[in-house]
């Protein structure tokens, strides 16, 4: 097994500046002008760390993290690689995740995080917080918790996901995706989880214009949606509201539950919808 070798206090410029290094402690460098500086490179602890240009860390391995940053000219920064592990940092660059496996960050915040986290899989994230369209598109098995998302379009066509405890303002969330659950979280913005399959919603705060429509499979479970209006329109639920829902739309199939509602549009006889309390 080779020895660990270690660089403390560099400054890196130069295109592919340390390429296809393995083996390697990295603390308090920074990586300037100059394209993929650790492309290819298998083993790395990276501490205290900047990275200001391009696509520093494409096709690596087994790679970890701590207190480091991503400027936003560190643009499309980790690409292909797997194993990943990032904790308390920034990363300001967008399009920083993509096609990668196995990715953990914890205590990160991305405040320009548009068309990240896109086609990856086996991902981890505890106390991140997001800013950006477009996030986690296409993702494959993720598990979030402690998580702030502000930006639209948040995961698209992801597959296999769970989340805790989340707050999320994102319009035209969760659509096309499969095999979503949210727990203890609250969800705003229109036209939530529309053409997805198998959303199950537990405990969860839910403010959304015409949000909820054409599921395969909606399961909501002790949720709250008094402001929510136009729901599940053309969807086979299984819907349990605790209290008022603003109004209820068409529906396809299933049972729908609330102590009231605003209007109701019901035209298939397959819907039961029970209002009142219990």
């Amino acid at each position: 097994m080779k020895e660990n070798r270690e660089v403390k206090g560099k400054i890196f410029t130069g295109e592919r500046a340390m390429f296809a290094v393995s083996d390697m402690k990295i603390e308090s460098c920074t990586f300037e002008n100059g394209e993929s500086p650790l492309k290819e490179s298998r083993d790395l602890e990276i501490r205290d760390s900047m990275f200001k240009w391009k696509y520093p860390l494409w096709y690596c391995r087994n790679v970890s993290l701590d207190g480091c940053t991503f400027f936003e000219t560190a643009r499309a920064g980790v690409w292909y690689t797997h194993e990943f592990d990032f904790k308390h940092g920034i990363i300001e660059a967008p399009k920083t995740f993509r096609r990668a496996d196995g990715i953990t960050l914890e205590d990160v915040y991305l405040p320009n995080a548009s068309e990240t986290l896109w086609n990856c899989s086996n991902v981890k994230m505890r106390s991140v917080r997001a800013k950006g369209d477009y996030f986690a598109m296409n993702v494959r098995g993720a598990e979030i918790e402690d998580f702030d998302l502000v930006g639209n379009y948040g995961f698209d066509g992801a597959k296999n996901v769970v989340i805790r405890r989340a707050r999320m303002l994102t319009k035209d969330a969760f659509w096309n995706s499969e095999n979503v659950t949210v727990v203890d979280s609250f969800i705003s913005g229109e036209y939530l989880g529309w053409n997805s399959r198998n959303l199950t919603l537990i405990n969860c705060t839910v403010e959304s214009l015409q949000g909820m429509c054409y599921i395969d499979n909606l399961v909501m479970k002790n949720c709250r949606a008094p402001f929510t209006t136009l729901a599940f329109e053309l969807s086979s639920c299984d819907v349990e509201i605790d209290g008022h829902i603003g109004s209820i739309y068409m529906p396809s199939s299933g049972v729908i539950r609330a102590a009231s509602a605003g209007s109701v549009v019901n035209a298939s006889g397959d819907v039961r919808i029970e209002l009142g309390d219990k």
